[in-house]
């Protein structure tokens, strides 16, 4: 098989830089690049024009996607009371209170999310140096507080993904694995997408959409038509 570095280069040679594609003409492409040795995940970039430096233009959400993100999501439950039981039924991998508490404090990270109630948020308080750096602490916005703790397990279980505009204005998030095919990506794509754009604060001004690309984990970017997406959303 040849080298990484042969891989990229004969993957790049099919893009062409300087072309903005149809989600179809893009997603073809990814499909068609050679394979690496493991199933590379699918990459969602958008460079948003909003100040995430402003809090009233913080872009934060998460959505579920119809056919997953193709990984097994590992879920935590920090509750209490009736809310354990309700978690654990759900599928919750871990579920606990003061006990998951302490084995967080001591730095026990071995989850992927981690849910709780509106109730024991507060709770969570003294383990938020820990969380927070990772970006783990529990969010309403991300659906990772709620009081309906059973169908958040459920959501995380099915491959809800979540989003947060960065530094330099911009979004970074899974649509899922290459082995999917274009079609299943493309479901996925759609619904994330159409998400991004709702999610608009109404404090930005001017364009919303500054650029979009789509890239297999260690392939090259392809730079899509900002129509292009916005068309595959308003088609949902």
């Amino acid at each position: 098989m040849p080298k990484a570095g042969k891989i990229y280069k004969a993957n790049a040679a099919k893009v062409d830089r300087t072309k903005k594609y149809s989600v179809d003409d893009a997603l073809s492409i990814i499909d068609s690049f050679q394979p690496r040795k493991f199933d590379e995940s699918i990459e969602l970039v958008v460079k948003l024009g909003v100040d995430p430096k402003q809090s009233d233009q913080m872009v934060r959400g998460a959505t579920v996607l119809p056919n997953g993100i193709g990984k097994t999501i590992r879920v935590a439950c920090f509750v209490r009371g009736e809310a354990e039981k309700e978690a654990r039924e759900a599928g919750a991998d871990f579920v606990g209170n003061d006990d998951l508490l302490e084995k967080i404090e001591k730095g026990w990270l071995e989850f992927d999310r981690l849910l709780t109630t509106p109730e024991s948020l507060k709770d969570l308080t003294k383990v938020a140096k820990v969380l927070g750096p990772k970006g783990m602490m529990p969010n309403k916005k991300t659906g990772t507080v709620s009081s309906e703790i059973g169908k958040a397990v459920k959501e995380q279980k099915l491959g809800k993904v979540e989003y947060k505009v960065e530094k330099a204005g911009i979004v970074h998030t899974l649509i899922g694995k290459k082995s999917f095919g274009s079609k299943k990506l493309k479901e996925n794509l759609a619904v994330l997408y159409e998400n991004i754009l709702k999610a608009k604060p109404s404090t930005s001004k001017g364009v919303y959409i500054r650029k979009v690309a789509l890239a297999p984990t260690m392939g090259p970017s392809i730079i899509v038509d900002a129509g292009s997406m916005e068309a595959l959303a308003r088609g949902l």
